[in-house]
């Protein structure tokens, strides 16, 4: 599968030129760091994750929905854990939810791109942009070669110019297919919005987007939220850098 993204559909405020090439490395290898940092912290808190997906008909009207409504909790000996709260029967009449679908909802959608992830992904800089008042870094990344079994994101990711944390991607999930199969994966957006003060956490995901299989286009839609943050393990603390003061505490990238 190629897949084409046309960056030119973001206003840059600044261009690529505005940072050298060695002040965007040192970026990248800021952000991944804390970015690693990040994905770490994670791990010790649990939350909600609501995953709906809509196929539409031809004049954009629902047909068919799936819903998988889930806690991310620990167990009593202290285990990470998938307690499913509510999962109806699947109405989709012409798409199937796949194994590489489950990877991206788990790890490429709300994507965390860590030290030692950064060396499987080409990374260039694009310029600064502002989400609402939320200084950035936007930032072009693709896997630089693809093992089979993986997924992948590509697409463009926006890095707090403070935090050096990524608070948004657009993109989609990218993985070598094997032969025979159908597979298509929709652009979608992630946003993140900071808890306790701290961290930028996935707080949803979106897409809106025509899946072009051989039989025929299916128009999707799909929505994925993360709500709830809970620390689980108060004894385990992370730091990185100052900490977060004043109206940053309370900042977020705008929804649209």
């Amino acid at each position: 599968m190629r897949i084409f993204f046309a960056f030119a559909g973001f206003a840059l405020l600044g261009s690529a030129a505005d940072l050298s090439p060695q002040q965007a490395d040192d970026i990248v290898a800021k952000f991944a760091a804390k970015e690693a940092d990040f994905a770490k912290a994670r791990e010790n808190y649990t939350y909600r994750q609501t995953v709906r997906v809509q196929e539409l008909d031809d004049r954009g009207v629902p047909r068919g929905k799936y819903e998988l409504v889930s806690d991310i909790i620990f167990s009593e000996d202290g285990k990470r854990t998938e307690k499913v709260i509510r999962a109806p029967m699947s109405t989709l009449q012409r798409i199937q939810l796949t194994p590489q679908d489950e990877q991206d909802l788990r790890a490429v959608q709300p994507f965390v791109l860590t030290t030692k992830d950064i060396g499987d992904y080409d990374v260039r800089y694009l310029g600064k942009e502002k989400l609402d008042e939320v200084g950035c870094y936007a930032f072009a990344v693709k896997p630089k070669k693809m093992v089979e079994g993986r997924r992948y994101f590509a697409g463009i990711v926006w890095v707090d110019d403070q935090d050096l944390q990524i608070v948004k991607t657009y993109g989609r999930g990218v993985g070598l297919e094997k032969h025979g199969g159908d597979h298509k994966y929709p652009k979608f957006e992630t946003y993140r919005e900071q808890v306790d003060g701290k961290y930028w956490f996935p707080t949803y995901t979106r897409a809106d987007d025509t899946l072009n299989f051989d039989a025929g286009p299916v128009p999707i839609k799909m929505l994925v939220k993360y709500e709830d943050y809970k620390q689980f393990k108060s004894e385990s603390k992370i730091t990185f850098g100052d900490e977060v003061t004043g109206d940053k505490d309370q900042k977020q990238p705008k929804k649209p």
